[in-house]
């Protein structure tokens, strides 16, 4: 499944790794904000949330870091891109 397939399916949970300042400027209906740089102390945080993680930031770079990272810990996860993707993905479900 790829990720538009998990985000119109509402599988998953949407993960916005943005300072909080971008985050508060504009996200994905119910994502949940946890900076890049706070990533590697949150992860049993992240091993409890609803798998897969759709990991999304401005650009995809940011998320592409965090995706690698986590799943170095057997989590499953993808790189969402920019949160603007995630965003119309989410608008084409019924």
């Amino acid at each position: 499944m790829n990720v538009e397939q998990i985000i119109k399916s509402k599988q998953g949970t949407i993960v916005d790794v943005r300072t909080p300042a971008e985050f508060q400027g504009g996200n994905a209906h119910g994502s949940i904000n946890i900076p890049l740089n706070e990533v590697d102390q949150r992860i049993e945080e992240l091993k409890n949330m609803e798998q897969p993680l759709v990991l999304c930031c401005a650009s995809g770079g940011r998320s592409g870091q965090a995706t690698q990272f986590l799943q170095q810990f057997g989590i499953d996860c993808c790189n969402g891109g920019s949160w603007l993707d995630v965003n119309y993905y989410q608008s084409q479900t019924a």
